[in-house]
């Protein structure tokens, strides 16, 4: 039986989820949805969800649950998500694991696995650090990317007890080579009866 590739990656800030959540989609041939992403291409298209999210933006709000929840089923709907996805960045809470149950549910599918990049959080400080002087972001202070690895540890850590009850967790380090870490995440992957297409 072939298991379709719907995934989670999870992780801090600055463990690299971005950059593995893009390799593992392409080995799977599989879209990498990132609310980020999907809330500036609906921003860019003018979509009525994207007036919503620029609305909360230029507020200077989070977007709520519910519109996250919203544009992510509005985005997993589409065609290119029929064969699996793989998500960075929601749910980030667990009401939005709710809202996430409910959606698969409601269309006959499940989660095949979470993929959670462990990494210190010293090492995360230190690569966000390196990210903000590279770019020259003088926003990313130690003390704000501090208060945002805490933010992470309070809201979204208490996801993983929850996917991790249903024995879908696979803690990945996340400290290494990026090849290293991709080999380590596909291992586990492949342990679970995913097959990578490319």
């Amino acid at each position: 039986m072939t298991v379709t590739p719907r995934l989670l990656i999870v992780g801090p800030q600055g463990s690299g989820k971005g950059t593995q959540g893009a390799r593992i989609a392409e080995t799977f041939e599989i879209p990498a949805v990132s609310t980020g992403d999907v809330f500036r291409a609906n921003i860019a298209e003018g979509t009525e969800l994207g007036r919503q999210v620029q609305a909360v933006i230029e507020a200077g709000n989070l977007v709520s649950d519910e519109l996250t929840s919203a544009v992510v089923r509005d985005r997993l709907a589409q065609p290119d998500a029929a064969a699996g996805f793989l998500l960075d960045g929601y749910p980030r809470n667990l009401a939005q694991v709710a809202d996430l149950d409910a959606f698969l549910d409601a269309r006959g599918e499940n989660l095949a696995g979470v993929i959670e990049l462990s990494v210190p959080r010293e090492e995360s400080i230190a690569r966000l650090s390196l990210r903000a002087r590279e770019q020259g972001r003088t926003d990313d202070t130690e003390e704000v990317i501090a208060h945002r690895l805490s933010i992470y540890e309070r809201e979204t850590a208490p996801i993983l007890g929850v996917y991790g009850e249903r024995g879908l967790v696979d803690s990945i380090d996340g400290v290494g080579t990026l090849d290293e870490i991709t080999e380590r995440i596909l291992t586990a992957l492949i342990a679970r009866g995913l097959n990578p297409v490319s």
